[in-house]
């Protein structure tokens, strides 16, 4: 069984920066992929950034070059360093493991807010 806990979303303003963690329960976090998505109201959950279980990594076109996902794997946790932050990054953020070679299911997260005001 697996646990994913969000912390660090919040209110800033536009060009502002936030920082996402997720702390996972289980072993099978350090050979798992995770990745951060996210939802808006109204709109259907998009990936925002994923990394490999050894440590590639891949982004959403609107997020390149303004946020970094990383991991810690002697602390289970994945992180998303958000910077340059705009109004339509507004959303619910959720840290996922995904089904796979390693997890026979999808484990999310509880989500978190952020919110960019202009």
């Amino acid at each position: 069984q697996v646990q994913l806990v969000e912390s660090g979303g919040g209110s800033v303003q536009a060009g502002g920066s936030l920082r996402l963690s997720c702390a996972a329960s289980g072993r099978i976090f350090v050979l798992s992929a995770m990745g951060w998505y996210r939802q808006a109201p109204g709109k259907q959950r998009e990936l925002v950034a994923a990394i490999t279980s050894g440590g590639s990594t891949n982004y959403a076109d609107s997020v390149k070059g303004r946020f970094t996902i990383s991991r810690d794997n002697g602390k289970n946790t994945v992180s998303l360093q958000m910077n340059s932050l705009k109004p339509e990054d507004t959303a619910v953020y959720y840290c996922n493991l995904p089904a796979g070679p390693v997890s026979g299911r999808n484990y999310w997260g509880q989500g978190t807010q952020v919110t960019v005001s202009s």
